[in-house]
Order: structure tokens, then C-alpha cells, then sequence
């Protein structure tokens, strides 16, 4: 009886591919599924689901240039709508003695597949992946019994593990990070003369797969014609060399601000490959912390961007397995809702809302400011529903993997779950007018709370933290904005409620 080795869409290893370490090609076989269900499960961008095929089907090309016996199920060409039902499929084809596979990045995906070997009564052995910097049994071990978790204390001791940034024990430079340097906005003379991002051209595989896209998934959101993702362990490192040589030296300074029309700036665009694991996060570290050595990259941009990856990128992986499947519930705010159809289109007269998710149509990208802090930070103060926007996520972003998407949005950006942040990262719209040119032409004003010209982002804003105001009197973070919202007259917060009110009511036509 043979192992059948499953290799799915987010596992695109280079050689040697971690699952194989132990593949006998004469008698194991190796399966890799392009599933419908999972570009409609979330109704999916089409550059998103171009990605993860192109992704594959360059995979499957390699493992058949090294001579691997691969089974690969190309859309349309088997019958199976899921995962799930292609693995039984498999299973029952040929006798099988286990199935082997690496951890999923997705508990929907994973828990699936675990009852379809039961089902089927072969055993489904999980091996670890060791594509991250911190397994999650060690990530278990240092968040032990802890009801909240920080970023802050975990990344300090992921860099004290592993030996990054560090000298005689201590943080390079004498401070843990360097966000008083960083984090910067352009003002109004903008970002200057910006760095052009590399794109990769589709080759005759990626050509292929957009016209498969096309064909199967025509109703789907988004646009094709700006594809120009990495698809290969090759681009990705390509990628990598072009981010550290030509922007990562400004990109600490520049990393929250935004601009219309500017949807790179400085952003590594790194995160498609990292998350479809075509390059491994030490190789892009090492290339960083290689630059700053050779004085090419000041130290405040080298730690702001590899708390990122060390840091960030590890510590919500590790929330994720340790709060699922509670954590696709979480809505400690009660919000309800519904997603304002805009989302998908972009014809809102919010001028930073309209230039975000317009910009996210086209490329299938937005960078961690403008996911954050517009189309977050909006969701979260206009009380629209978690589980609807963190769908919206996962579906709209090239780099969605759920592992990665339902901590960023359930946890940070509409903070409902607790324990992830100390506070919710709620702003007015003066932020966005401080940090981009989104309100310069705006119809809506954004000093003004009430009136048909207020920003509804300062309208919700006062009108969130009045509704919260007694859960947020325990949070001593939430004290200044408390300070300045009681000083408005119970005449004006009755006014902000109000027309929050009658906002909510016609967010389509916002």
C-alpha cells in the first residue's frame, strides 16, 4: 500500500519540497487539487485565484521535471467541486496506507480533510511546516495559559531566539523598535519620484491560467489585466533582491502613509510569495539584515520591516491555531451590519474609501495602512459585521490565506476579539487626511462631526466611542479619547448619534 502526499495551493515549497524528505517514488504517490470550492467559498478576486493556480501549476511543472509522480486535477478537467471530495476520490482509487501532509493554512481546509481519512479510515499524519520561525508548539508553549497576547513581547523574544538584531544580548541600536523614526506622512508635496515596482509578465503557463479564470469564474470581482505576482520560487527571490536594492532603505519611514494612485510606494509586495511559500521568511531577513550590514539600509527601515516578518506575520499564525474556531465568531461589539455594496465596486463618494477599494479591485492589493486604517477602521465604527467583512478580506486580497487574513481583520481591525490588541485602532477622518491626499476634492470634510458635508469616518468615530464609552472607561489607553469625547455636550453627542444613525441606514449611497 502506498502514502499519498497532499501538497495544497499554499504550499509551494522550493526544492527539496519539506513533505518529501521521505517520498518513495517508486511506491508513494503525490496529489495536488485545484478545488472550485475554494475560489468560491470566499467569493474570491480573480487575481487571487489566478495566483494560487498559477502558483500550482508552476509547482506541478517542477515536480515533473524532477520526475516526481504527481496527480494533478486541473480545473475543469475532474469532476470533484472540494478538496474533500477529491481526497476520498484518491483514496479510494488505490489502496492507501496514510495520508501525509504538511499543517494548512485554513481550520475550514484542515478539519475537511481530517474527517475524510476518518471516513475513509486511513490515517491522516500532519507534519509540522517548517516554512515559519516559530512552530506552533512553541508558540503554545510561550503563550501558555495568557488570556491576551502582544506582539511587543513576542517579538522581542523571537529576536532574542533567533539571534536577530541583537549584540551582547541586547536590541542593535539600544531600542526594541524605531517607530518615532518611522511611520511618516508625505505632506503635501507627496511622495516624490517613486520606485517602480518589479512585475513579472504571465508567462504561457500564467497566460493559461488567466484565460482559465476567465472562463470559469467570469462574475467574479477584480480584474486580470494588472497580473504580475511572482509565480516562482525564482521571481520571488527576483522580487526580493528588487524591494532591498530599490525601496526597503525608505521604507520605514514611508510605510504608513498613503497616496491616490500610488498603490506600491515602498511596500515589498513579498507577502503573495511568502504566504504560497515560494521563498522562506530567513532568506528574506537574511537579505535585509545583509543590506543594513553593508550600510545600505538604515536601521530603523531594516527593523521596521523585519518586525513584519518575524514578528507580525508569526504571531498572528500562532493566534489563529490557538483561538480557532472561536475566533470566526468573535464579535465582542455585537455589530451587525451588513456590508455596503460599495465594498465591491467602488462607487462610494468617500473619497479614500472609493481610491482604496478600487485600487483593491484592480490589483487585488492594498497595503497594511490602507486595510487598517480606511477600510477597517470604517467597518469597525460604522458597526458593520465582523464575519461579512473578514469574508470580504479573505475573498478581495491576493495574499488572503485564512491563517493570516482572520487574526488581521477579526483581531486587529475590528478588534472583536479582545486579545489580540489592548485597544481598537478607531480614527476620524482627520488621521486619513494627515496621512494621505485622500480628502483633498473630498465631498466630506473631515473636521466636521454633524451636517451634510461631515466625514463619516469623524461621524462614526464620536458616535463608536460614545457607544462604548463605558467598556472603553476601563482601558487606560482609551483615556485621551475619552477625555475629548466628554467634552462634547450632551446636545452635540446626541446630534453624532443621530446622524450615525441615519447614516447606517443608507450606507449604500454613502
Amino acid at each position: 500500500m502506498s502514502r499519498l502526499f497532499l501538497i495544497l495551493g499554499d504550499q509551494l515549497h522550493p526544492d527539496p519540497h519539506p513533505l518529501l524528505v521521505d517520498f518513495d517514488p517508486a511506491r508513494d504517490r503525490l496529489l495536488m487539487i485545484e478545488a472550485p470550492v475554494e475560489s468560491t467559498h470566499a467569493w474570491s478576486h480573480k487575481a487571487r485565484i489566478a495566483l494560487f493556480l498559477a502558483g500550482m501549476r508552476h509547482r506541478a511543472a517542477a515536480f515533473r521535471a524532477a520526475g516526481q509522480p504527481l496527480d494533478y486535477l486541473q480545473l475543469g478537467m475532474h469532476p470533484h467541486a472540494d478538496l474533500a471530495s477529491a481526497l476520498a476520490a484518491a483514496i479510494r482509487a488505490t489502496p492507501t496506507r496514510a495520508v501525509v501532509m504538511l499543517e494548512a493554512g485554513d481550520h475550514r481546509v484542515q478539519e475537511s480533510l481530517q474527517q475524510t481519512c476518518d471516513a475513509a479510515g486511513c490515517p491522516l499524519l500532519i507534519r509540522p511546516d517548517p516554512h515559519f520561525l516559530c512552530s506552533l508548539d512553541d508558540f503554545m508553549a510561550w503563550a501558555g495559559e495568557k488570556p491576551n497576547l502582544r506582539l511587543e513581547f513576542f517579538y522581542r523574544w523571537q529576536r532574542k531566539r533567533h539571534h536577530i538584531l541583537m549584540q551582547d544580548g541586547q536590541p542593535l541600536g539600544g531600542q526594541w523598535n524605531f517607530d518615532a523614526d518611522n511611520r511618516q506622512a508625505f505632506g503635501r508635496q507627496g511622495p516624490g519620484m517613486v520606485p517602480e515596482a518589479l512585475r513579472f509578465a504571465p508567462d504561457a503557463i500564467t497566460q493559461n491560467v488567466l484565460a482559465d479564470v476567465e472562463q470559469h469564474f467570469p462574475r467574479h470581482p477584480g480584474r486580470l489585466d494588472r497580473f504580475g505576482w511572482p509565480v516562482t520560487p525564482a521571481q520571488a527571490k527576483a522580487a526580493l533582491d528588487d524591494f532591498v536594492r530599490h525601496r526597503l532603505p525608505a521604507f520605514g519611514q514611508w510605510q504608513d502613509a498613503m497616496w491616490e494612485d500610488e498603490a506600491f510606494l515602498w511596500h515589498s509586495l513579498l507577502s503573495t510569495a511568502l504566504n504560497l511559500k515560494l521563498i522562506h521568511p530567513r532568506t528574506v531577513i537574511d537579505a535585509v539584515l545583509a543590506a543594513h550590514a553593508a550600510g545600505r539600509v538604515p536601521l530603523p527601515a531594516a527593523e521596521g520591516f523585519i518586525r513584519q516578518i518575524l514578528g507580525w506575520r508569526e504571531f498572528v499564525r500562532g493566534i489563529y491555531w490557538r483561538q480557532m474556531p472561536h475566533l470566526a465568531r468573535a464579535n465582542q461589539y455585537g455589530h451587525d451590519t451588513p456590508l455596503p455594496a460599495w465594498f465591491w465596486t467602488g462607487n462610494t463618494q468617500a473619497r479614500c474609501l472609493s481610491a482604496t477599494t478600487r485600487q483593491t479591485l484592480e490589483y487585488g492589493y492594498a497595503h497594511h495602512i490602507q486595510r487598517l486604517m480606511v477600510t477597517g477602521n470604517f467597518a469597525l465604527i460604522a458597526g458593520l459585521n465582523p464575519a461579512q467583512v473578514a469574508d470580504w478580506y479573505l475573498a478581495v486580497y491576493v495574499d488572503a490565506v485564512d491563517w493570516v487574513e482572520a487574526p488581521n481583520t477579526l483581531g486587529m481591525a475590528l478588534h472583536a476579539w479582545p486579545g489580540m490588541t489592548s485597544k481598537p485602532y478607531c480614527a476620524s477622518g482627520a488621521y486619513i487626511k494627515r496621512m494621505s491626499n485622500y480628502c483633498q476634492g473630498c465631498r466630506y470634510q473631515p473636521q466636521q462631526r454633524t451636517g451634510p458635508d461631515a466625514c463619516p469616518f469623524t461621524t462614526f468615530y464620536w458616535d463608536f466611542l460614545s457607544r462604548h464609552a463605558e467598556r472603553f472607561r476601563q482601558n487606560p489607553r482609551m483615556a485621551m479619547p475619552l477625555k475629548n469625547l466628554d467634552r462634547l455636550s450632551p446636545a452635540e453627542r446626541e446630534a453624532i448619534r443621530s446622524q450615525a444613525a441615519q447614516l447606517r441606514r443608507q450606507l449604500d449611497t454613502l
